[in-house]
């Protein structure tokens, strides 16, 4: 039996559509989807891809 991933949306994400983003951590596996279309796909990362990419996203300006 699979256990329910607890997601968790972003804090950058609003409530007014756009890009909404939500997460999930499991062991060994970061999972991230679009809020919008939650039975879509989904990415999976290592945890530590995750967290490289969490401090390049909060260092660079867009």
């Amino acid at each position: 039996m699979i256990p329910e991933l607890a997601w968790f949306k972003s804090s950058y994400s609003s409530n007014e559509g756009g890009e909404c983003v939500e997460v999930a951590e499991t062991p060994g596996v970061v999972r991230v989807r679009d809020s919008k279309d939650k039975s879509g796909p989904q990415l999976a990362f290592e945890p530590a891809a995750w967290e490289a990419f969490v401090k390049f996203a909060a260092t660079t300006e867009v």
